[in-house]
């Protein structure tokens, strides 16, 4: 393997990575404040959709991008309803979450295009284009013929949609402002103990609901990048499970920005070989069936659950709803 092919797959594992790392800090900020979100997958795919869908009809897939957030805000806020002011069960409010958005996009991307449950193909301003860096090749021939350094910057950090920026952009952001602010310091104070946040005369069900909102943009971000910039337009299912590997990211990250980075990193790398099976075939010596690759990244979040359940310790009121002594 050649270092064009090596930055080729990097590319690609940063391409992946970046849908599951904006749902991995969308469940960080929930999770940290002690509302766990198996619902991460059904706010994708609904922003993913209504992102596709809009900019297919107004041809602008920022208008696109705005309408995803705002489908994702929908079901983040239904969430919050459930599982704060109702205090239901708050895996059950997810996954009610994910069946809905299941369902009602196929039906109603049926009913809007009649294309089998998916939307036109995107094209022009109606997807987010590669934005090219100065100095920056493009064609394959002369990039082959680059230095590596030329290769790196081209192929690597530059070609990239502006969501990809802004997900790497967001993990230092996250990480000051959970560990700089004093709404972070709120934040994770009510995941660990929220009567104590209570007595203190702040709101819990205040902050609670920040948390969800803000995992909900974070989703609407990821769907919408799946559908206007990895892809062009939207499909059934296309989220794929990423919600839940997104959740066994989390954890592996032991709900810490930067190892989630790392661990949406690990996750998109598994998947950029399920399309280079050349490459591990030349390292391993062995030909490796395709299925078998695409599988890694669902067999390796079953043996993060599995490994990892027990020794990542989650924020100690996570899950629990907040009764308000009187």
């Amino acid at each position: 393997m050649d270092f064009f092919t090596f930055v080729q797959i990097l590319d690609a594992t940063l391409r992946f990575a970046t849908p599951l790392l904006l749902a991995c800090l969308a469940g960080l900020f929930s999770e940290r404040a002690g509302i766990f979100d198996i619902g991460l997958e059904g706010k994708m795919l609904v922003a993913a959709f209504l992102a596709a869908a809009v900019a297919a009809t107004s041809g602008s897939v920022w208008v696109g991008l705005m309408a995803g957030i705002a489908g994702s805000l929908v079901l983040a806020v239904v969430h919050g309803l459930a599982a704060i002011t109702f205090r239901g069960n708050q895996l059950i409010s997810g996954v009610a979450v994910n069946f809905f958005a299941s369902g009602i996009t196929v039906v109603v991307a049926q009913s809007w295009f009649a294309q089998g449950g998916g939307t036109p193909q995107l094209s022009g301003d109606a997807r987010f284009a590669a934005i090219i860096w100065p100095g920056a090749l493009t064609k394959i021939r002369e990039l082959r013929a680059a230095d590596p350094l030329t290769q790196t910057y081209s192929e690597l950090i530059s070609g990239h949609a502006i969501i990809v920026y802004i997900a790497l952009a967001l993990v230092p952001l996250s990480w000051w402002v959970l560990y700089r602010t004093r709404f972070g310091l709120r934040l994770r104070a009510v995941g660990e103990n929220p009567a104590a946040v209570d007595t203190a005369g702040i709101s819990v069900v205040r902050l609670r609901f920040a948390a969800v909102l803000i995992a909900g943009v974070l989703c609407g971000l990821a769907g919408a990048y799946l559908s206007t910039a990895l892809q062009a337009g939207f499909s059934k299912e296309m989220t794929a499970g990423r919600g839940y590997i997104a959740l066994a990211a989390l954890i592996f990250a032991k709900w810490r920005p930067w190892h989630a980075l790392w661990a949406c990193l690990l996750f998109g790398f598994l998947q950029a070989l399920a399309l280079r099976p050349d490459v591990l075939e030349g390292v391993i010596g062995l030909k490796v069936q395709g299925q078998l690759l695409d599988a890694l990244p669902y067999i390796l979040t079953v043996i993060i659950l599995a490994g990892f359940v027990g020794k990542a310790i989650p924020p100690r009121a996570g899950g629990e709803p907040y009764v308000k002594e009187r």
